[in-house]
């Protein structure tokens, strides 16, 4: 699958440099970062709702208008699938492939010194 978004992502570059009126794909990447980010979000809402309703179908295409779009973000932020690839190979490595690292940092637990767990008990 990485080779397929690979080539997505290449084709996406491809249409950064191309006139708007030439595809669909070059006047969303020339509509800039916050237009895109809108269509990332209104696919992943998408998803969410045929997941709701039940519709394998429909979440099987919406998923691929979904990667789309986030390759088309990743072109416009800088973001290299690659990148995506060694992160999820270094969480997979941390913390298994199927869980996803928390958004808050651990806790840091600081020793207490001997002589203050004495007191307390």
């Amino acid at each position: 699958m990485a080779d397929s978004i690979d080539r997505l992502f290449r084709a996406v570059l491809a249409a950064k440099d191309a006139k708007p009126s030439s595809s669909r794909t070059a006047r969303l990447v020339h509509s800039g970062r916050a237009k895109i980010a809108k269509k990332v979000a209104e696919e992943a809402a998408e998803v969410i709702i045929e997941a709701m309703d039940n519709h394998h179908d429909n979440v099987v295409r919406e998923s691929a208008d979904l990667v789309y779009n986030l390759a088309v973000l990743w072109a416009a932020v800088g973001v290299k699938p690659a990148e995506v690839w060694k992160e999820m190979q270094r969480r997979e490595q941390l913390y298994g492939i199927a869980e996803k690292l928390s958004k808050r940092p651990a806790k840091v637990r600081r020793k207490r010194p001997a002589a203050a767990l004495r007191k307390r008990g």
